[in-house]
């Protein structure tokens, strides 16, 4: 169980602490239908486990797809690489459709989440990189700890990068036609990395939908936030620690880190405060919460400050509330629900 005052600096101090920027990674871009050679196929029905895959249609798919990559700008060999002898994946029709079996609390979501052993595993990999995290810091202004709380939230520290083949599983998800416009963008976007040698083929892997390397970018976001920390002419967000990680701060900061300010702090509300009716838009300074009566989750004093806040209501939550900062929204650009947001900072306060 957390501590119930949880405060980004752990002394106190709402604002002290996290040093520190991406939209859902930045918030990809609404989907935008690209040029196409020829009108999307019809949606394919996910298989049953176990069931063979009808994949009518997906040769002429797949030959259209190669001329819309090579009038894009796509070398030949890149196209003979990527796209030569890939087939569609089951698995990933599958998991396209499953729908959640259950939804948690969130009391049970930042428990399971915020973890003592991934605490204790943030721990090892702040203390293993902080050469590497603090001039990541340095640069971007963004907190090593946060970069290492969405690290480890996304990857699980890079333990689990997903094992699919991201050319393919895109490929199998733009063909199959229920998302096809955005999974084609992406798609080619995919192969633009490939082309520009960051990535070979066969190493690009990921997620079943895409999500590449340490910090599970899409690959448009890829394109226009991932880095090439090592200098070694390549943004590798596989193989390099240094490119994954200041690709994280890369992109919270282009969304608007503000460096040295916290993230929430826990709230007590005043009496009558009616958890299913919250008012998440207005923003109020510390001091204006106090006079409203709010207090720390431990019932001392707000800080009389000028700094803003809005309500932070997790979701499914049982009574814990947040003032959020401005930070937190910028986390959530990464990934947009509120419970994760949440949960990336309450870790980020306990690996510090």
């Amino acid at each position: 169980m957390l501590n119930r005052r949880l405060l980004l600096s752990g002394t106190g101090a709402l604002l002290a602490g996290c040093s520190t920027a991406a939209p859902p990674v930045s918030a990809p871009p609404a989907p935008v239908m690209p040029a196409m050679a020829a009108p999307p196929p019809p949606v394919a029905a996910a298989p049953a486990p176990g069931a063979p895959l009808d994949t009518t249609g997906y040769d002429s798919f797949l030959v259209a797809l190669r001329a819309e990559a090579r009038r894009s700008g796509i070398s030949e060999p890149t196209v003979r690489a990527a796209l030569g002898n890939i087939r569609p994946l089951p698995r990933v029709l599958e998991l396209d459709r499953k729908q959640p079996e259950g939804v948690l609390s969130w009391e049970q979501y930042r428990d399971r989440i915020v973890s003592q052993k991934r605490i204790d595993d943030g721990r090892r990999a702040y203390a293993e990189n902080r050469a590497l995290l603090q001039q990541i810091e340095s640069r971007y202004g963004v907190s090593a700890r946060v970069i290492v709380a969405i690290w480890g939230m996304e990857t699980n520290y890079g333990g689990n990068t997903g094992g699919f083949n991201v050319v393919e599983a895109l490929a199998t998800l733009a063909w199959e036609g229920r998302r096809a416009a955005f999974f084609r963008k992406e798609l080619l976007a995919a192969l633009r990395i490939i082309d520009e040698g960051n990535i070979s083929a066969d190493k690009m892997t990921g997620s079943w939908a895409g999500a590449m390397g340490h910090p599970q970018f899409m690959p448009t976001s890829f394109e226009r936030l991932a880095v090439d920390f090592d200098g070694d002419g390549h943004r590798n967000i596989w193989e390099s620690k240094a490119d994954a990680l200041a690709s994280i701060g890369n992109y919270l900061a282009r969304n608007g880190w503000q460096t040295g300010q916290g993230w929430a702090m826990e709230a007590r509300p005043p009496g009558g405060f009616d958890i299913e009716r919250v008012d998440t838009d207005t923003k109020r300074s510390m001091a204006e919460w106090s006079r409203l009566g709010w207090r720390q989750a431990d019932g001392g004093p707000l800080p009389a400050t000028g700094t803003e806040a809005t309500l932070a209501v997790p979701t499914r939550s049982s009574g814990q509330v947040f003032l959020g900062l401005p930070n937190l929204r910028v986390i959530r650009r990464y990934n947009s629900p509120m419970n994760y947001g949440l949960a990336v900072g309450l870790l980020a306060d306990r690996v510090a």
